[in-house]
């Protein structure tokens, strides 16, 4: 995809690569990031969440809006508390009534010890 970039492309892609083929160094670094990019999106957005609760929310009107406002605990809390029991409970009685519902199709053909997969 970044070889489509008019006159930058080549040089980008082989600045990611490391080179001009995929090498284990490539892999390596493309790992890595994959490893790191939750916990850095995670970080960022606790972050914002401390900003958002420190300085609050944006209001382009300019009006006082405390009065429409209730407290996260216990409303919230239990509400999302509530909403987890009952998709975890759905879940449970999926996997405890069919177990096999969610399985793949392919589990299902007798294996054959004289022939080899390709």
């Amino acid at each position: 995809l970044l070889s489509a970039i008019p006159y930058l492309g080549m040089t980008i892609v082989q600045w990611l690569w490391g080179g001009f083929a995929v090498d284990n160094a490539t892999l390596n670094r493309f790992f890595s990031l994959h490893f790191l990019l939750p916990f850095i999106i995670t970080a960022m957005v606790m972050i914002h969440l401390l900003f958002l609760h420190q300085t609050g929310s944006n209001n382009p009107l300019g009006l006082n809006s405390n009065i429409d406002k209730i407290p996260f605990h216990p409303y919230f809390t239990y509400k999302d508390s509530l909403g987890f029991m009952i998709m975890m409970m759905l879940l449970s009685m999926i996997t405890l009534i069919n177990p096999y519902y969610l399985g793949d199709p392919d589990n299902f053909i007798p294996a054959n010890p004289l022939v080899t997969p390709i």
